[in-house]
């Protein structure tokens, strides 16, 4: 598809777009059913409030009929979701997934008592009652898992306070995606044919991968010219995000936010803090691989917007969404067919949203409620790094396919630290597969250095962004105000250290900051980086050890969230709680530059 005529959502063929009328085939009910549901939680407030704990059959019904509430509404919201993002202009779904916000306030405020009430009785009392009601032992995780952050909850008054809050302290999140989505318009460019395009979320990365070395910077002012032009309304935005987390945390009683954000995995501050020393000690090598690319592109001065473009000319290759889910089925198969027949189905039922529209969300994601299709969205370029994109988000809608197929609801989901590792192992299998299957050296060079170019992006980058979080959340915490000033400054000192001496300074990429949306969910980032390098671990264990390896990690794909994520890995065969996953992927980096350099 391309990216000089941008399509209306009505334009794009059915096709390729997902089958979402296979959640909610008429949308008539829904303001009907947001409302009994907001009934059934007031009333289900009523009937449990004050004797949640009375008898071990009465916490079995509490937490059945909790789960069903939950249930229902998720649905509604993912799908309210899904429709916003198919068209953020489009004013219906935006109110219906308000309205959806505020429901699912109303039903936190009126099931808050249920922690606090649950944490007053005994954990003795608890473990009789899962030892007498044999229901309950589905739910013995969840029921140890909120023992443990007993110190963090609050009374019943003011966990429901907090809660009828919720719609007001997630609102910077909106904001953000509101201006970065729907609003900020981009300036048009010269192409490399010398055609006017506009700039969009979804081809600038195209025009950073593009040879053209005028076109790339022309996009890359572009972009940043606008976030120049608001920077200092996003620096209030986020500012505002960030002791939103600040404050909530001390409410809880953690020690900083990101403790807070660590808990509810149960991840040690250690995991934080290995990832980002780890990754700091490995930054020469890092350098190196900079000061080589610079050498490569025969250009006196490197910036920033040279970072993206690939080293080796190769013929410029478009590859079809049809051909690319084919390539994505070989580099699959280690995985064996029940992973392949599952993930066709899924294709074949309209899982996947493939090309952008105006109006679409930018970006790629999987999502879905328990009871719907593990969804896809994509903004399909016609690219390798697309078909990239795909298995990636394939990663996680199999991981969810496995999990909902496996678990019951309470532990349907799975969390982003595990979630990361089911995406990139997709993407290392794909990434050694292409690389077994060419033997033309020019290929091999380039798929060479897109490896390496995974690696910056994702493991390093993710990295730079946690360490960033970090300081911009120690500053609040310290009792500092985040400015536009303060924030570019932290920012741009950041990148030069990461990427070393052979990158030019420049004046641009300081607002870099400003145009990541991740930032608004706090500490999620470094999760990318801890997943890629457990997933550099199982991907070598499945292609190495073959179908033992292979079926640990599809028994690990099942398990959702029935325990925490680092007892979750080691189905895998891995130990995130240590430092050695980063350390061996670090040197997979090395050894990949290595190979890089001596096909050179």
């Amino acid at each position: 598809m391309s990216s000089k005529g941008l399509k209306t959502r009505e334009q794009i063929d059915k096709k390729y777009k997902w089958n979402i009328e296979a959640m909610i085939s008429d949308e008539s009910s829904i303001d009907s059913e947001l409302e009994s549901i907001k009934t059934r939680a007031e009333e289900y407030a009523a009937k449990y409030a004050g004797r949640l704990t009375e008898s071990a059959a009465t916490l079995l019904n509490a937490y059945r009929e909790r789960d069903s509430l939950w249930r229902e509404l998720e649905k509604i919201y993912v799908y309210a979701r899904m429709r916003r993002d198919e068209d953020n202009s489009e004013s219906k779904y935006q109110a219906m997934s308000d309205k959806c916000n505020a429901v699912i306030a109303s039903v936190s405020a009126s099931i808050s008592f249920f922690t606090p009430e649950l944490l007053s009785a005994s954990g003795e009392t608890i473990q009789g009652y899962i030892a007498e009601e044999e229901g309950l032992k589905m739910y013995e995780f969840a029921l140890n898992d909120t023992l443990r952050q007993k110190a963090h909850v609050l009374t019943q008054s003011e966990e429901s306070l907090l809660a009828q809050m919720s719609e007001v302290t997630g609102a910077t999140g909106d904001i953000f995606t509101m201006l970065n989505n729907a609003d900020m318009k981009f300036a048009t460019i010269k192409d490399k044919d010398g055609d006017d395009v506009q700039v969009t979320h979804g081809n600038y990365i195209t025009f950073m991968e593009g040879h053209d070395r005028s076109v790339r910077k022309a996009a890359y002012n572009a972009m940043y010219d606008s976030y120049k032009s608001l920077i200092n309304t996003i620096a209030t935005t986020y500012n505002y995000n960030t002791k939103t987390d600040v404050v909530g945390a001390r409410i809880r009683k953690y020690e900083s936010a990101r403790a807070a954000a660590l808990s509810g995995d149960n991840i040690p501050a250690e995991v934080y803090d290995n990832l980002i020393s780890t990754v700091n000690e490995s930054l020469p090598v890092m350098h190196r691989y900079v000061d080589l690319r610079k050498k490569l592109l025969g250009v006196d001065k490197m910036y920033m917007y040279d970072m993206y473009v690939p080293l080796i000319e190769l013929p410029e290759t478009h590859i079809s969404y049809e051909e690319g889910l084919d390539i994505i089925r070989q580099a699959l198969i280690p995985l064996g067919d029940e992973y392949i027949q599952k993930m066709n189905r899924g294709i074949s039922e309209g899982w996947i949203d493939v090309y952008e529209n105006k109006g679409k969300t930018s970006g790629a994601y999987s999502f879905g409620s328990y009871d719907s299709y593990p969804y896809i969205l994509l903004n399909y370029t016609d690219t390798l790094n697309d078909v990239f994109t795909i298995i990636h988000e394939m990663g996680h809608s199999m991981h969810s396919r496995y999990t909902r197929d496996n678990q019951p609801y309470i532990y349907g989901s799975h969390s982003i630290f595990t979630a990361e590792v089911a995406s990139t192992v997709n993407e290392s299998l794909l990434m050694q597969h292409l690389l077994s299957t060419n033997d033309d050296p020019e290929m091999k060079k380039y798929l060479l250095n897109m490896h390496l170019e995974a690696f910056r992006t994702t493991l390093f980058r993710q990295t730079m962004f946690a360490e960033f979080e970090d300081i911009t959340h120690k500053a609040i915490e310290n009792g500092s105000v985040l400015t536009a000033d303060w924030m570019c400054e932290q920012y741009d000192a950041l990148n030069s250290k990461y990427y070393g001496p052979a990158v030019e300074k420049d004046d641009v990429i300081k607002y870099e900051w400003a145009r990541i949306p991740h930032f608004y969910t706090a500490f999620y980032v470094y999760k990318y980086a801890t997943g890629y390098s457990a997933a550099t671990a199982i991907s070598e264990k499945i292609l190495t050890e073959g179908e033992p390896a292979a079926k640990s990690y599809i028994e690990f794909l099942k398990t959702g969230e029935s325990d925490y994520p680092i007892e979750l890995l080691k189905i895998a065969g891995v130990d995130m709680s240590k430092p050695d996953p980063i350390k061996r992927a670090m040197k997979t980096f090395e050894s990949l530059l290595d190979q890089f350099e001596a096909l050179l």
